[in-house]
């Protein structure tokens, strides 16, 4: 096979693998919430009032997420 045609394969190869990394990607943009999206969606009526109910950490979560941040670092 001559350089020049293994070259040319080369850069056809490249630029598909390119495309397709391209093509996967897929990063959300940026989305404004409106009152009409929100009306969409199941809310509470006005007249119901959330009750005041004394919310504590859950400490097993809390030590889960503690052990997966652990988990990450790297040894060394």
């Amino acid at each position: 096979m001559k350089l020049e045609i293994a070259r040319a394969l080369f850069l056809v190869a490249g630029l598909a693998v390119t495309t397709a990394a391209v093509a996967a990607w897929e990063e959300p943009r940026p989305v404004v919430f409106s009152k009409a999206e929100q009306a969409a969606q199941c809310a509470l009526p006005r007249e119901v009032k959330p009750q005041h109910a004394q919310v504590a950490p859950d400490h097993d979560l809390l030590l889960f997420l503690f052990g997966m941040r652990q988990g990450l670092r790297p040894f060394g």
